[in-house]
């Protein structure tokens, strides 16, 4: 059956539940759904069921590419339920001592799926379903590695890099997507762990203890992925600095060092692809200085940019929904993107106009500065403590022109330097 006809959803239990099944607790949830109207792409967290409040912590229904309709008819749709339970403990840190006996941070561990990420995925908003190609990617990497494809044949090390400027959430994919890939593969693992390694306090200021830094601390994660149980998905956050060009090297103090740990590196993530349960995701800023042999090994190569007008709507739509919410603007109706793209010709409402012009004036912003316009509109011109969403917007076009002049100001400031 084609992508398109199917959806998923995620129901997550309050506590593990001992008098009930799955299966009615799925039961229950279609049912619940199916008598209210339910858009796709949504986190339900609020239920008037007696059941599913006592039972249910939150509902969330999956996106669909090429869904023309705004709210989900389950009669056209297969749905893939997964019900799970969330761990509630944060991330624990994973430390060596150094040559002088200082302790350092070299990665910290978040078991999955994590209370900390819920929702994430959900507010991470990318043009040309980025986020569901990425999930697609690492479901049939993992699938040729569990299913024993010979990856001197079939090529697949089991590495996604995403590049591009600041701000863009290249690090919160990463996140969302271990999380939600735990979920998507529960009946293979049960469980998942996020493993962040901490690049720069690899870097250790007694550079020759680099290298073997690097490989004790994978040599850990080998450990752990003994277990083929256990999904593990393992973050390198700016790997430029932990993979730079060896050609870049030689203009260095002690060259010989930092290609020691390039080459310790690269050693590892050979090594490492031969266990079937790990996957590896790495962001860079600035990939015209990681080494050509890291890019090389990445099976998928993906470029994020700034935020589109569509998805600029939808990120100011989820935080205008947020402070709905939080009676901070009087709630009243605001079509979704969805609506205003239909191309049926059909009067909106003028704060969704409204919303829109905003959208254009914040083109060229990242994904992290548009989420800060909400708090800065709020800060700096509202004086009030609950207002209409004409006057929030009003205050939001605001933030969003002292932004720019902010930006154009410090553009100016590195010129003159």
């Amino acid at each position: 059956m084609k992508m398109s006809n199917t959806i998923d959803i995620e129901i997550i239990l309050n506590a593990y539940i001992a008098n009930i099944s799955k299966k009615s607790i799925i039961d229950v949830v279609q049912c619940y759904l199916e008598k209210n109207n339910v858009r796709p792409n949504s986190v339900i967290s609020n239920f008037d069921h007696p059941i599913l409040h006592n039972d249910v912590k939150t509902i969330i229904v999956g996106d669909t590419p090429n869904y023309t309709k705004a709210f989900i008819d389950f009669n056209t749709l297969e749905v893939k339920w997964y019900v799970y339970n969330l761990d509630n403990y944060g991330p624990m840190t994973h430390s060596e001592t150094d040559a002088n006996d200082e302790e350092l941070v070299l990665a910290t561990h978040l078991s999955l799926p994590s209370a900390s990420l819920i929702n994430l995925w959900e507010n991470l908003y990318y043009d040309n379903n980025v986020k569901l190609n990425l999930l697609k990617y690492s479901q049939t990497m993992m699938e040729f590695s569990d299913k024993g494809v010979d990856c001197n044949v079939v090529s697949c090390n089991r590495v996604i890099l995403l590049h591009g400027p600041p701000g863009t959430g290249k690090t919160s994919l990463c996140k969302a997507l271990a999380h939600k890939l735990t979920i998507r593969m529960s009946e293979r693992f049960t469980s998942g762990l996020l493993i962040e390694i901490n690049s720069h306090s690899l870097f250790s200021k007694w550079f020759s203890e680099s290298g073997k830094l690097v490989t004790k601390m994978f040599t850990k994660i080998k450990e752990i992925l003994e277990d083929n149980n256990i999904l593990v998905c393992v973050l390198i956050d700016e790997v430029e600095s932990l993979a730079h060009a060896r050609d870049q090297c030689v203009s260095g103090n002690e060259p010989s060092d930092s290609i020691r740990v390039v080459n310790a590196v690269l050693t590892q993530v050979d090594q490492i692809k031969l266990y079937p349960n790990v996957l590896i995701l790495a962001t860079s800023n600035m990939t015209e200085t990681i080494d050509i042999a890291f890019v090389d090994r990445a099976d998928i190569k993906q470029y994020l940019g700034n935020p589109s007008g569509p998805a600029i709507y939808k990120i100011y739509y989820s935080c205008i929904q947020e402070l709905f919410k939080a009676q901070i603007i009087r709630e009243q109706a605001l079509e979704p993107i969805e609506s205003l793209v239909s191309g049926q010709d059909t009067e909106f409402i003028e704060e969704s106009r409204q919303l829109l012009r905003v959208c254009e004036k914040s083109l060229g912003l990242s994904g992290r500065s548009l989420r800060k316009i909400p708090f800065l509109a709020h800060a700096l011109f509202i004086d009030k403590s609950l207002v209409t969403l004409t006057e929030f917007l009003v205050a939001m076009e605001k933030a969003v022109e002292n932004e720019h002049a902010e930006r154009h100001y410090f553009k100016n400031f590195k010129v003159e330097k």
